[in-house]
């Protein structure tokens, strides 16, 4: 047990998660009763989120299959195929010189880029591929929503599928070309995942529908709220697959 009052590295262990439930609430009950200590430990959990956030993707770049040789020579073929059927679409539009032609363009890029394809690549690099560590991990009186609420406070609340037998685990920052994101992992006794994703609609605004749509063996419902872009992604063979395409409550 740590000593009252905290010292340096006892703050900075509870900043990086790394003390047990006791100490974190003995550290909890003497911030509360200390504005100025409380106020330095936020100042530092801001920059460990945002260190976190810039980080997250070069930490673990050795291990990402994504930077697999063999792999990117094919993401460069399909974007140069891609490219090209770009610039055909566009050289239509501008022989045809009528609105229908610029239509079929704008359906070309968009369609290049699904949305949340990068909350379904998050599933599998640390829900399935479990390469990318939690940054947070739920104890038996953790508390998940607490956890995201440090780093986006007027995000929608977590979704609560204790119904379907799901139960927040863990959390990960991101980062993202629109900014920071974050991705919590739910699980089941059985051991099956589900995961939601929140992260910023970047410089363009960019709010989405509510929709449904999959990729291979996955199946994303995705919805925007309160200025940010969310997503569940879970195995579409998943009972609670359905039932989450169905659903209302987020």
């Amino acid at each position: 047990m740590i000593s009252m009052p905290p010292s340096e590295r006892d703050l900075h262990a509870y900043v990086d998660h790394q003390l047990n439930d006791a100490d974190r609430r003995l550290v909890e009950t003497y911030l509360a009763s200390n504005p100025e200590v409380a106020a330095q430990v936020r100042a530092w959990q801001q920059d460990a989120q945002q260190l976190r956030a810039a980080m997250s993707g070069a930490l673990h770049s050795t291990a990402n299959p994504e930077l697999d040789p063999a792999l990117i020579r094919q993401r460069l073929k399909r974007q140069t195929r891609r490219h090209l059927a770009s610039a055909a679409v566009l050289l239509m539009a501008v022989g045809v010189g009528g609105l229908s032609g610029w239509q079929a363009r704008e359906i070309t890029l968009v369609s290049s880029s699904p949305p949340m394809t990068d909350a379904m690549q998050a599933y599998r690099l640390i829900a399935q591929q479990g390469i990318l560590p939690a940054d947070y991990k739920v104890s038996d009186d953790g508390d998940m929503q607490g956890w995201l609420d440090r780093y986006f406070s007027r995000a929608n609340r977590l979704p609560d599928l204790s119904d379907s037998g799901f139960r927040p685990v863990s959390g990960r920052l991101l980062s993202t070309e629109q900014g920071p994101a974050a991705m919590v992992v739910y699980e089941d006794q059985s051991g099956h995942k589900i995961s939601f994703y929140v992260r910023p609609p970047g410089p363009k605004n960019n709010l989405l529908p509510r929709g449904s749509r999959s990729d291979g063996e996955l199946q994303a419902e995705y919805w925007s709220g309160a200025g940010y872009n969310y997503a569940m992604v879970s195995p579409s063979n998943l009972p609670a697959a359905q039932r989450l395409k169905q659903t209302t409550q987020f």
